[in-house]
């Protein structure tokens, strides 16, 4: 067990990351991990043995996260802009793409978000997203792709028009 606890811990910022990309909030995604984790050791001996422990907690977590939406059905606040502790200042430009980009991101629904995080964040593979979701790889690779195009035209859509005034 204290291999397994070793590996938890590993994960422990990875779920958080991920349930905070879910919540928008620090006190719900601490929340959410702690019950995934509570979850999780409640039901180790159920685990698959050559299952991937990392793909069966995120697993775990975004069902939690979906119980407890649909429970509740309201959303949570939009994602802040945390300004980064880089020392050099990105230019004004970087910085207003950046954040179109992360509103785009907020207004994509939360299954375009957990499978653009799945991916492109943790780094989980086609297969080990399809097997969280219970679906087919196929499934996973074209709702990843419509999830990329809404992002792609939301942020385009920002980017295009934006609200500038006219100094004299």
């Amino acid at each position: 067990m204290n291999d397994c606890d070793e590996q938890l811990r590993l994960l422990i910022p990875r779920l958080r990351r991920f349930a905070l990309s879910l919540t928008r909030q620090p006190s719900s995604a601490d929340d959410l991990v702690q019950s995934c984790l509570e979850r999780a050791l409640s039901s180790w001996r159920h685990k698959r043995p050559e299952g991937d422990l990392r793909a069966w907690l995120f697993s775990i977590l975004y069902r939690q996260f979906l119980d407890a939406h649909r429970r509740a059905r309201r959303y949570a606040r939009m994602l802040e802009f945390f300004s980064g502790r880089d020392d050099s200042q990105p230019s004004v430009e970087r910085t207003v793409v950046a954040q179109s980009t992360l509103e785009a991101f907020g207004r994509l629904s939360t299954e375009q978000r957990a499978l653009l995080l799945w991916i492109s964040v943790e780094g989980l593979s086609y297969k080990e997203v399809a097997e969280i979701l219970q679906v087919p790889t196929g499934t996973v690779m074209s709702r990843l792709s419509r999830a990329r195009q809404a992002l792609r035209q939301l942020s385009e859509g920002e980017i295009n028009s934006p609200s500038l005034r006219i100094l004299k």
